[in-house]
């Protein structure tokens, strides 16, 4: 097949949440069938347009939502190099240009963005076909954008997880969502990033209440820790905290369960020091 853009998201379509299929040889009744499912017009109208410009037939989109046809033909056409099982479907060479569409089409179908400010942003799918999701990392990093893969525990399933300001504009830059409500969580997130770079407190007593707000205090362990995505946030209190000879060891970067980069900076409780802030903030710090 001769990719252009809408061959391209017609076959990140089909890997995505679509199937090209026929019926069993010993059945008499022959059929071939090729659709999308899903339950967003927006995704199936889209599907139908570019399978129409490719093809030249127009398929046709039920209630039960799905765009779907038979075609004999097309079928071959389409399976001739390709499989569009979830264990076995594989990218093809594409442009960067048509790549964009293939991307774009498969994170429509199988993609979604998580918004937690302070917390977590990220764009992440989930499949089971291993080599076909490292492909779709290798593809993404042609255009820039640095992913992630995990697999889960006890389950044949990897994870992809784009986190990080940068790449997520870049992708909503260079691929984007057609489906409205991902779309629309992707701009949420976006503009939900701020400037994270804190503002260090000069006095002492400001230091030790700024260092009682941002951080948690553990009785057990006698200590506040504090937690940043931005390392130079933590790197200019233990600098802060080193002109009044209070030590603190800064730890990581660490990841969270879906993906993020974080630092922690744990400073033990000085009896003397201490003292004065800790009895105002304490019963907050702990909950009481």
């Amino acid at each position: 097949m001769k990719f252009n853009k809408n061959l391209a998201a017609i076959h990140g379509y089909l890997c995505g949440d679509g199937y090209v299929i026929r019926n069993s040889p010993a059945q008499k009744h022959k059929y071939y069938h090729i659709g999308l499912r899903n339950t967003n017009s927006v995704l199936l109208e889209d599907f139908q347009t570019k399978f129409e410009n490719v093809f030249g037939i127009k398929p046709i989109i039920t209630n039960e939502g799905r765009c779907r046809i038979q075609n004999k033909d097309i079928y071959f056409s389409l399976t001739k190099d390709f499989s569009y099982y979830s264990y076995e479907w594989k990218m093809p060479r594409l442009s960067k240009e048509n790549l964009k569409f293939w991307l774009r089409a498969f994170f429509d179908c199988e993609g979604w963005v998580e918004n937690q400010p302070k917390k977590s942003r990220l764009i992440g799918l989930e499949c089971c076909n291993e080599k076909g999701i490292f492909q779709i990392k290798e593809a993404l990093l042609k255009l820039g954008i640095n992913s992630e893969i995990q697999k889960k525990k006890n389950r044949v399933i990897w994870r992809l997880t784009i986190c990080g300001k940068g790449n997520i504009i870049l992708f909503q830059n260079l691929i984007g969502f057609l489906h409205p409500d991902k779309r629309q969580k992707l701009q949420k997130a976006i503009n939900s990033f701020i400037n994270y770079e804190w503002i260090i407190p000069d006095n002492k007593d400001e230091l030790l209440n700024f260092i009682l707000l941002k951080g948690k205090f553990r009785q057990s362990r006698k200590e506040f820790k504090i937690l940043s995505i931005n390392k130079q946030n933590l790197q200019k209190i233990r600098k802060a905290l080193k002109e009044y000879k209070i030590n603190s060891t800064l730890l990581g970067p660490w990841k969270s369960s879906t993906g993020s980069q974080y630092y922690c900076l744990k400073i033990r409780e000085e009896e003397n020091i201490w003292k004065k802030n800790i009895k105002a903030s304490k019963a907050v710090l702990q909950g009481n």
